[in-house]
């Protein structure tokens, strides 16, 4: 009984460690404050993954509900409260990639890679050889 308890425990911390989803409610943290600035809502659509803000943690003084003033295209002055910013993301052994990622704060938009490590969602935006990468924590 005892050998069987301690197999269930390591299969337990196995899955969590390495088969944890992308899918679910991630917290945003700012690169440079370290203070939360979004929640983004991760999900599985057409076997894709995407991702939208649900919701953000404006500074004081700060607009409530914010637009991307800074975006092009279809996205250019529409709410970021309910914008998709990961979009079109395919499942690569325990990554998803070839999908992009929108910054809003810049207007710009990277190529993506995420994958779950430790708990916490690493966030890769990338052009070429240039590449920043994100923790985002899980959202209660």
């Amino acid at each position: 009984m005892k050998n069987l308890l301690v197999l269930l425990a390591f299969t337990c911390l196995y899955s969590l460690s390495y088969g944890q989803s992308v899918i679910g409610k991630w917290k945003t943290i700012d690169d440079k404050t370290g203070k939360p600035r979004a929640v983004v809502e991760i999900f599985e659509r057409d076997g894709k993954v995407f991702g939208k803000i649900i919701q953000t943690f404006p500074d004081p003084g700060d607009p409530v509900d914010p637009i991307c003033d800074k975006c092009k295209g279809a996205d250019k002055d529409q709410k970021i409260i309910g914008m998709e910013i990961i979009r079109n993301m395919v499942k690569d052994d325990e990554e998803w990639d070839d999908g992009t990622i929108l910054d809003c704060e810049e207007g710009k938009t990277y190529d993506c890679k995420i994958w779950v490590e430790d708990g916490k969602l690493k966030v890769r935006g990338y052009i070429a050889f240039f590449y920043r990468t994100q923790e985002w924590l899980p959202a209660k």
